[in-house]
């Protein structure tokens, strides 16, 4: 695991928390973004870019109606958007 996702782990066995799907979610993303640049050509990784992306989002707009802390704090570590 990266070290963001451990930051973010609520205890040393956590997978399931939103802000650690999230950070998985964020690794996943950067390394179909680097896959499609070098293979254009790739619609199936493309659609799975986009399915990643839209999960991801999901998660932050459930953090930040629910966890108003933990969404800034997600968003600090892994330099999201403000």
């Amino acid at each position: 695991m990266n070290n963001n996702v451990k930051e973010l782990a609520m205890h040393d066995k956590d997978t399931g928390s939103s802000e650690i799907q999230i950070a998985l979610l964020t690794e996943k993303i950067d390394v179909l973004s680097k896959h499609i640049k070098q293979f254009k050509k790739d619609k199936h990784s493309s659609v799975g870019l986009l399915r990643a992306v839209n999960k991801r989002k999901k998660l932050l707009e459930y953090l930040k109606k629910n966890k108003k802390d933990s969404y800034k704090n997600v968003l600090s570590k892994l330099n999201l958007r403000k």
